[in-house]
């Protein structure tokens, strides 16, 4: 029986029932934001307005406090003085603290100043990072519960935070919530912000930014459906100081209606769609979006160049390219009206013919082929000869011309036929 006995397993311990309600007790005294809030009104009223002491303070008060369970309280305190309730307004029961965002001048110094604490803090307990961002998410729906003031100071707030990498640009996405479009909150809100955040970089900062979150374009957005055209976006922008945010937008709309004239393009050149079908397109596509003669006409030979397979042989591919050319030059015609349209896709073709090897000894006969066709004109080719070329395979093109333009500037007015030592 002895043997029996030391044979049997100890048991296992177990969580007797009063660890567990202490342990219950605990959690629920933790998720009290009362006291926590408290705590930093206290410590900001002893502070003051000194930003530099209340830095000092928050760094100080990481180490005692939960800023990981209470980050949404405590940024509401900074921002507006006290925790908000949904809407954005502030408890009337609440204690509150005038050293916040919204109490402060409404000015750009003093914002600039109030960011200096956000990048401080976040600096130093980067796990606020997340809650910050989405702090700023909620505080931009709640615009409509703010005053006129505090929105404009909430606005330069966050244009320095996103210049200085604090706010990821992302956050912007809440702006265009419906009810804050239609009233107009969110342009308005918009204008502050552009001016703020330009002021500390340039619009080319701001475009990258707006880019990597694929936010580019669509800052027409800001404005209600019946509202959103670029010629709005830019008087309301250009008439608030912003222009060059209205020539941003204008610029990517141009670039978004490129884009989609050469994607229409090749499908219209594949199957086989008449030219004159294809030209009454192009042209309406060139008034609506303000599109220049010498973009379309770069854009249709991007695409005459892209529709067809080229041979790999030197001495076959310019065979190739002239049948193919010639095919199209019609619709090039169409879109040379002007000598700098015609300079432009000289240049297009002096490119092409450099960066695909196989192409360089045909870019002679190219030109020669429009100007049989009246794609190019005699002063156009001789600019381009003379100082107007690119310096792309400047030689070996320069010389591949020679004789043509030798040729030109000899011929009569009138003379339409080429020399046979140019054939």
């Amino acid at each position: 029986r002895v043997s029996f006995m030391n044979n049997q397993k100890p048991q296992k311990p177990t969580l007797s029932g009063q660890r567990f309600k202490t342990r219950k007790r605990d959690e629920k005294e933790r998720f009290d934001p009362t006291q926590f809030q408290d705590c930093i009104i206290q410590g900001l009223t002893e502070t003051g307005t000194d930003l530099e002491a209340v830095a000092k303070f928050l760094d100080a008060s990481g180490a005692k406090l939960d800023y990981r369970r209470y980050a949404e309280t405590l940024f509401d305190i900074l921002v507006a003085g006290g925790m908000l309730a949904p809407g954005g307004t502030l408890a009337d029961d609440m204690t509150r603290t005038n050293v916040c965002v919204f109490a402060a001048q409404e000015d750009l110094e003093t914002m600039q100043a109030f960011a200096q604490v956000f990048n401080k803090l976040i600096r130093r307990y980067k796990y606020l990072e997340k809650g910050f961002e989405d702090e700023v998410k909620k505080l931009l729906l709640f615009l409509k519960g703010f005053s006129e003031s505090e929105r404009n100071k909430l606005a330069m707030l966050t244009g320095i935070l996103l210049a200085n990498g604090t706010l990821n640009a992302s956050i912007l996405n809440s702006l265009y919530n419906e009810n804050l479009v239609k009233e107009g909150v969110s342009a308005a809100f918009a204008v502050k912000l552009f001016k703020s955040w330009i002021n500390e970089k340039d619009i080319n900062a701001v475009a990258v930014s707006l880019r990597k979150v694929n936010m580019d374009n669509r800052l027409m957005e800001l404005f209600p459906a019946n509202k959103q055209s670029v010629e709005h976006f830019s008087k309301y922008f250009t008439e608030a100081g912003l222009k060059e945010l209205s020539e941003y937008v204008r610029n990517q709309q141009t670039i978004g209606a490129r884009k989609e004239l050469q994607k229409e393009l090749q499908e219209q050149m594949s199957r086989g769609d008449p030219f004159k079908d294809i030209i009454l397109y192009v042209k309406e596509e060139m008034k609506k979006n303000n599109i220049s003669e010498q973009t379309v006409v770069t854009i249709i030979w991007s695409s005459v160049m892209s529709t067809v397979e080229w041979n790999k042989k030197e001495e076959l591919v310019a065979e190739q390219a002239i049948k193919h050319l010639k095919q199209y030059s019609p619709l090039l015609a169409a879109f040379t009206t002007q000598g700098q349209s015609e300079l432009t896709l000289l240049l297009k073709i002096q490119e092409y013919c450099y960066d695909n090897i196989h192409f360089m000894k045909a870019f002679q006969k190219i030109v020669v082929l429009f100007y049989k066709a009246e794609v190019l004109s005699e002063e156009p080719i001789l600019k381009w000869y003379k100082d107007a070329h690119l310096a792309k395979g400047k030689s070996v093109f320069l010389e591949q011309m020679k004789k043509f333009v030798e040729w030109l500037k000899n011929a009569e007015e009138g003379n339409q036929q080429l020399s046979s030592q140019v054939e």
